[in-house]
């Protein structure tokens, strides 16, 4: 998926909310798009070829980035006025390397991303049955090292 493409499918999802009011889903192909390509420095290509290999009810992982396997995860308020974020998923196996949290704002643009790896997950999460924002944001911040890079 190019970034022309991926823009075309937001701009299609935002413009099918505004109509029907209720966005299709498609926070899980654009957050892992943007885990890889954004976050990651994956080259689309690259990311293009790895999704290949993958099934849609693939067990643990996403994607795989020079052998390290990643799962992603992604929240979006709905757009409503008052609406945010106040629940996660949580991941359901530990088959991955590392995990990332996406936190969009209504038109798809990252606000916030954090990565845990699978031991700090577990350690931090295995016992939580309800994942907020707040609990993401105590891993790794991802957003702003890729912000300040692109500032370089």
């Amino acid at each position: 998926m190019s970034t022309a493409l991926r823009d075309r499918l937001v701009e299609t999802a935002l413009a099918w909310q505004d109509h029907y009011g209720v966005a299709p889903a498609i926070t899980t192909a654009v957050s892992e798009y943007d885990a890889a390509t954004t976050l990651l420095g994956m080259t689309q290509d690259a990311f293009r070829q790895s999704q290949l290999q993958a099934t849609a009810v693939q067990r643990g992982f996403d994607f795989v980035r020079d052998g390290v396997r990643y799962q992603i995860k992604a929240n979006r308020p709905s757009g409503r006025p008052g609406s945010r974020v106040t629940l996660c998923g949580k991941a359901r196996n530990y088959d991955w390397d590392y995990l990332i949290w996406i936190l969009y704002d209504r038109e798809y643009r990252i606000q916030e991303a954090w990565q845990w790896a699978v031991a700090d997950y577990i350690a931090a999460f295995d016992h939580v049955t309800r994942i907020s924002p707040d609990h993401m944001r105590l891993g790794k911040a991802l957003w702003d090292d890729c912000a300040r890079q692109s500032e370089i």
